[in-house]
């Protein structure tokens, strides 16, 4: 019997606080049946590719260590999409690669073996820490959000997602506010007004 495909609500934007992250780490190496896919959640925290993409598309054929690029040929939206790996995705592979023989799949278990996308370990983990609302592609979620709440462009963050055009992607529009909060928190009542302008006769007579 065919599984029916869960659709993803794009209109829903969850992702991991600092604290929760931390959380789900922590629960993760609390038990050995876990421990070894703590790489998989730092590879889709910090890569943003969506779960078939990273368990099944995600081969060593396509990654490029020295330039610390990942290409994913064909996503959901049939469009090729090249990943940039920060030092915590770099991190993550380097442990998959020590778990084959860097070809094929990328992602492996802790036996060498590939993985499908049914990530088993994961909603029990995070029911152990009480994170509500999470699922997998949350992880995405969380990738685009943090991009954005630093100061990324929308334009280069669709980019990344491998998002067509803007329209998914401006959920994400309002995160970035809260990097202004400190520069409007420097007005206060007590900053020096600066004065209204004189007027030109006022001027000329001010210079005579």
């Amino acid at each position: 019997m065919k599984v029916r495909k869960q659709k993803e609500n794009n209109n829903r934007v969850r992702f991991l606080s600092a604290d929760e992250e931390k959380r789900l780490h922590e629960a993760i190496r609390s038990k050995p049946e876990w421990v070894g896919h703590e790489p998989e959640l730092d590879l889709a925290l910090h890569t943003g590719l969506r779960r078939r993409s990273m368990y099944i598309h995600l081969v060593w054929e396509n990654v490029d260590l020295e330039s610390r690029v990942a290409i994913i040929p064909r996503t959901k939206n049939d469009d090729q999409v090249v990943v940039p790996l920060n030092n915590v995705a770099m991190r993550a592979l380097a442990i998959f690669r020590a778990r084959g023989d860097g070809r094929g799949r990328v992602v492996r278990n802790a036996a060498g073996k590939t993985l499908t996308v049914n990530a088993h370990w994961f909603i029990p983990a995070v029911h152990s820490v009480a994170i509500t609302n999470f699922c997998w592609h949350d992880c995405r979620h969380t990738y685009a959000s943090r991009l954005r709440q630093t100061g990324t462009p929308l334009g280069n963050i669709a980019e990344l997602l491998g998002h067509k055009g803007l329209a998914m992607t401006k959920r994400y529009a309002h995160l970035s506010i809260s990097n202004l909060h400190e520069d409007v928190s420097r007005i206060s009542n007590s900053t020096t007004v600066a004065p209204e302008p004189i007027s030109e006769t006022a001027a000329n007579s001010f210079i005579n």
